[in-house]
Formats: structure tokens, C-alpha cells, sequence
């Protein structure tokens, strides 16, 4: 549980750490990269440790990161007690880990939430996050995402505009029941179906609705070096949400 939270709460936060990021062009993962005198994944273990609702927090991780997560979690998380899970060959099979981890507490009840984020995301919020995990309590999931106008879609060998209003820069964390959840992936599993997010999994193979949350701009992915340098600017400016 994490400390300090109701004991009560149903809900689980997972958090994605097990990539490698060799596109920051750095020789650790990247979500252990120093971020305002913290690491990077650090600023969203503990922005979902301050959130009510969450009663399980679950970072997924490589075994060759130990000595890392261990750091992380004793010196950098205050207040939050992460049980830790080692990833799969893709996002898709670690999340899936992640979900048969928490499974037994699904079938009780224990849990009937999920929501899952990319650790390489460290500016989400807490409002947003628990934004999320209410409209997922209500509708069954939610996506949170900025209004795209400006991508189009390829129609008979041209590119056609997309009305306005009609798709969104998806974000994490996204958040589902988690029995319909882990059934799907369990699903996906068998049939050996890889999705491009938990988002497309659900579409598949679960009849849950998805709402769409509002996003943050500030809810950036770091994957170059450059985005690095973004979430520092934002983490000192006055008006940061945190």
C-alpha cells in the first residue's frame, strides 16, 4: 500500500520503466536520468503517491536497473511503497506482467482499477491523474489527450483533413476497470495481437466505452535529449501545476 493512503482505496498505478530510451542518447535508461535533482521517473511515482483513490503503486522494471529502482524508491519517493515487477520484450507484454501481478487482487475486488503510465512522462499531475481515474470509475476507461487539428489521414492515395475536434495526442496514464482490463490482455495474449497502447488493446478486445480526459501540455514523453531540457524549464516555471 502506499503510506499514508486509505487502506480502503481500489485503485492501482502502473508505471512503465522497463524500455531502454536509447534515443535520449544516454547509457542508462533513460527514465533514471537526473531531472531537478531527482530522476526522471521519480516525479510520477510520487505525483501518484499523492493522489486519493490509489492504494497500489506498481513500477515495472528491467532486472539490470535493481540498484537504480532501489535508489529511487529509498531516497527520491517520499510517502509511496512501490512493488516492483520485471518487464517484458515490449510495452504490451510488460503491462500485461504488471496486470497478472495485481490479478488476484482483481478477482477479489481488491482492485478494480487500473491505470497505467510511461515513466518517460514526469510532468503528469496529480489533478490530471486522479482526473483520469474518475472518469475511467465512471465510464469504465479514459484516455487522456490534446486536441490534434493538425494530423491528416491518408484516403486513396492522398491525404484528406480529418474534421475538426475528431482526433487527440494520446497521453498516459490511461485507465480501465481492471477486470475487463486484464481480460483483454490475456486476449490479446492468446492471440497474439501487439497494440500501439493500452488504449487500441481495449478497443479490441474489450466493449468498455473510453472517455477522453483533457490533457496537460506540460505532459510531455522525454525521448530526446532535447525533451530533457523542456521538462527542466517546466519544473521551474512558477505557473507548473504540481
Amino acid at each position: 500500500m502506499i503510506g499514508g493512503m486509505d487502506r480502503r482505496a481500489h485503485a492501482a498505478a502502473v508505471v512503465l520503466a522497463s524500455g531502454s530510451g536509447t534515443r535520449v542518447g544516454a547509457d542508462v535508461n533513460k527514465v533514471y536520468l537526473p531531472l531537478a535533482g531527482r530522476r526522471l521517473v521519480s516525479w510520477s511515482l510520487g505525483a501518484f503517491a499523492r493522489v486519493p483513490g490509489i492504494g497500489v503503486l506498481v513500477l515495472v522494471t528491467r532486472p539490470q536497473d535493481h540498484e537504480l529502482v532501489e535508489w529511487v524508491l529509498e531516497r527520491e519517493v517520499d510517502g509511496a511503497e512501490a512493488e516492483v515487477v520485471h518487464g517484458g520484450r515490449s510495452r504490451q507484454e510488460s503491462e500485461l506482467r504488471a496486470l497478472r501481478h495485481l490479478a488476484e487482487r482483481i478477482d477479489s475486488g481488491a482492485i478494480d482499477t487500473v491505470l497505467l503510465h510511461d515513466g518517460a512522462r514526469p510532468l503528469a499531475s496529480p489533478a490530471l491523474i486522479a482526473g483520469v481515474l474518475q472518469a475511467a470509475r465512471r465510464h469504465g476507461g479514459a484516455v487522456p489527450g490534446l486536441a490534434a487539428d493538425d494530423i491528416m489521414a491518408v484516403a486513396d492515395g492522398g491525404l484528406a483533413n480529418l474534421p475538426r475536434g475528431t482526433a487527440i495526442r494520446a497521453q498516459t496514464p490511461q485507465a480501465f476497470h481492471a477486470r475487463p482490463l486484464l481480460d483483454a490482455y490475456e486476449e490479446a495474449a492468446r492471440q497474439r495481437f501487439e497494440g500501439t497502447d493500452t488504449s487500441s488493446v481495449m478497443e479490441r478486445f474489450s466493449g468498455l466505452p473510453i472517455h477522453w480526459v483533457a490533457g496537460e501540455q506540460e505532459n510531455i514523453k522525454v525521448t530526446y535529449a532535447h525533451d530533457l531540457v523542456i521538462a527542466e524549464q517546466v519544473l521551474a516555471s512558477a505557473n507548473y501545476r504540481r
